[in-house]
């Protein structure tokens, strides 16, 4: 089986046939938490961008390869940037799957997914529909989940790289994230966020989840075609719909994050698997 990405791109070229080689990018924004890509498509796409430690330790990069050349991306073929999906360099992969993320907004205009069902303006955590008694995995210290969790009194186990993410009365809950392989077949409910596709972690993660679970993969870095994602478990896919490229786009390049988009240039949408 290939890479989620992968079949993603693979589907998207199924789809959009011979009309894929003549979009180009309109525009595209590295911001401080999300980058996004507008298509001559008229769709747009998002992406969640890594941290700065992730990226380069020093203040600039020496190197020529860390990022597509600024100024160049605007005119460029949407399917050239598919290739930095495959990217080692956090900066240029991001691109790549705005870029996917766009382009599978366009693929979900012209052809649903069948066996998707659409909900548009609610959140994947209350899709959720997390029961009493039912004891959810976290995979990352999300703070709204891990909010919503302990208010609950919710039974859940946290992984995370390190404690240091966690306070003080959520610290008997962490498990590190080495753990995976133990923790997650345990959860009733497992809560991912998708930008664990930036470093290739979503598909091993999915492969310890434990067949009946609900498998929640949240964030903007879920695109609108869930079918690589429901092959692996996934029971909803949490995503953004962009509904205004241009205000999200400036949004972004001013340095906003969720809280400045949703409800003005994107709305949240879920994809539940039929």
């Amino acid at each position: 089986m290939d890479s989620i990405l992968a079949e993603t791109r693979t589907e998207i070229a199924s789809i959009l046939g011979g009309d894929l080689a003549a979009i180009t990018v309109r525009r595209a924004v590295i911001g401080v938490y999300f980058t996004a890509v507008f298509l001559s498509a008229g769709t747009a796409g998002v992406c969640a961008t890594p941290a700065k430690t992730a990226i380069h330790p020093a203040c600039c990069p020496t190197t020529d390869d860390t990022v597509l050349p600024p100024g160049t991306l605007a005119g460029r073929p949407a399917l050239s940037l598919l290739d930095e999906l495959e990217s080692p360099h956090p900066l240029r992969r991001v691109i790549g799957i705005a870029t996917l993320n766009a382009l599978a907004e366009a693929c979900w205009r012209r052809h649903p997914d069948p066996a998707a069902i659409l909900e548009v303006n609610i959140d994947a955590f209350d899709a959720a529909a997390i029961a009493p008694g039912e004891h959810v995995v976290l995979v990352g210290a999300f703070i709204p989940f891990l909010k919503a969790l302990k208010q609950r009194r919710q039974s859940y186990t946290v992984l995370e790289l390190t404690p240091a993410m966690l306070k003080a009365e959520e610290l008997p809950h962490f498990r590190p994230a080495s753990e995976a392989a133990d923790v997650l077949p345990k959860g009733d409910v497992v809560l991912l966020t998708g930008a664990t596709l930036l470093d290739d972690a979503l598909e091993n993660l999915l492969a310890h989840t434990r067949p009946g679970a609900r498998v929640v993969v949240v964030g903007p870095t879920v695109g609108m075609l869930p079918g690589s994602l429901f092959r692996r478990n996934v029971s909803i896919a949490g995503g953004v719909r962009v509904t205004n490229p241009d205000s999200l786009l400036g949004v972004l390049a001013e340095g906003g994050s969720g809280q400045h988009f949703f409800g003005h240039s994107a709305e949240r949408v879920v994809l539940r698997r039929a």
